[in-house]
């Protein structure tokens, strides 16, 4: 089965090039989609000096800048993949985790997969309190709504069947899409499964972008998509 990579780019020069050789070395037969999203520092250029050539290798630009659920909703609509993950541009999520993030579809046990920085005994770097509660408020309150025992709903890492992907239509352009598609997920009354991923969290100094206006906008999110739809 082909696996297809959707890499949403905003503002990465200094990770990209090192992400995308993670990726394109993971030993599974695989298309690599990158999305940028209109950005300003650099990235563009990078993106053009790489090899493009390689097979399953894409870039789409974004003339404006719309946000990360406009990117994916881009990139999921270009993927040609049995089964599509996400995987952010920064090196915070480690491609060497997909393996065991698309066992459960492999073996036929799951629809949709997410990797979870809470559970399963891996490593990652201990960072902000705050974001921590804030993650785990938010999880729980999806987890209210729609019925879900999830530990991590704000992972990057989500990984779906790309049939039942096709069943999904995604309308929120930045941040929360991660509520709205666990919401939509959950309608689907497909089965979901949870991997245990390492994490290498970074610090605002170190180019991290979501913010507590964000977990707002998730909070929103999780109501309008579970009581409202």
């Amino acid at each position: 089965m082909k696996l297809s990579v959707v890499v949403p780019v905003y503002n990465e020069v200094g990770t990209i090039d090192q992400i995308l050789d993670r990726v394109r070395r993971v030993p599974i037969e695989k298309e690599i989609i990158v999305v940028d999203d209109c950005s300003t520092d650099g990235t563009r250029a990078r993106l053009a000096a790489l090899d493009q050539r390689e097979a399953g290798f894409r870039v789409i630009l974004h003339d404006t800048n719309q946000g990360k659920g406009a990117a994916l909703r881009t990139g999921f609509a270009q993927a040609t993949g049995d089964i599509v993950i996400i995987q952010d541009a920064d090196l915070e999520y480690d491609p060497n985790d997909y393996p065991k993030l698309i066992a459960p579809i492999l073996d036929g046990k799951a629809d949709v997969v997410y990797g979870t920085r809470f559970s399963g005994g891996e490593s990652h770097r201990v960072l902000y309190f705050w974001h921590f509660i804030g993650n785990r408020l938010l999880t729980l309150l999806s987890n209210v709504f729609t019925d879900l025992n999830l530990t991590d709903m704000e992972t990057c890492y989500k990984v779906f069947r790309r049939d039942v992907l096709q069943r999904i239509r995604i309308e929120e352009n930045r941040f929360g899409f991660e509520p709205e598609m666990t919401a939509k997920v959950a309608r689907l009354r497909v089965r979901v499964y949870e991997v245990g991923i390492s994490y290498a969290g970074r610090t605002y100094d170190e180019g991290k972008k979501i913010n507590w206006k964000d977990g707002l906008r998730a909070l929103w999110c999780i109501l309008k998509y579970n009581l409202f739809r």
